[in-house]
């Protein structure tokens, strides 16, 4: 198969990142609002980070995810897997917002916790679908699910400490 022209996979790369870009906007939306008050007032379980520290960890990830988006949809629609791995990463990347309203827009630990399960499923289905389609897609999520298994670990541990 025929590769794009170097000008439409820059659009590409630039589309996908920015997409992952902007759900992360939309998630901080959200967040930010609440870390100096609500989040700064719960009791948080040990290892979690200081509030700083997530910011740049997320953008890092957010980039990674894009990149990983790009070198799936830069194989083409009509490439065997590529539709249905996109459909996937729609849901999971759906779902990283979803958590970031559910816990700090809503403060609702509990209810933010089942999203962050199903997110932490859909990730791991997103992998399993890149992996089809780009190998090198697959292994640019391997992070983010390392970090959304801590990201749990800090939810239930303030499910638990703040009844």
């Amino acid at each position: 198969m025929k590769s794009a022209p170097v000008h439409i996979r820059a659009i590409q790369a630039i589309v996908a990142i920015g997409i992952c870009l902007v759900a992360a906007r939309i998630g901080s939306a959200f967040t930010l609002p609440a870390i100096p008050t609500w989040y700064a007032s719960l009791a948080k379980p040990a290892l979690t980070p200081e509030a700083w520290v997530f910011a740049p960890v997320w953008t890092v990830l957010y980039t990674l995810i894009g990149v990983a988006l790009y070198l799936v949809w830069s194989k083409g629609w009509k490439q065997k897997g590529v539709p249905v791995a996109v459909g996937v990463f729609g849901v999971q990347l759906f779902l990283n917002v979803l958590w970031s309203y559910a816990f700090f827009a809503l403060q609702a630990p509990f209810l933010a916790l089942t999203v962050i399960l199903l997110l932490w499923i859909a990730i791991l289905l997103t992998i399993v679908a890149f992996y089809r389609v780009s190998t090198p897609a697959a292994a640019l999520l391997i992070p983010y699910l390392i970090w959304v298994t801590f990201a749990a670990y800090l939810n239930h541990g303030i499910y638990i400490l703040n009844p």
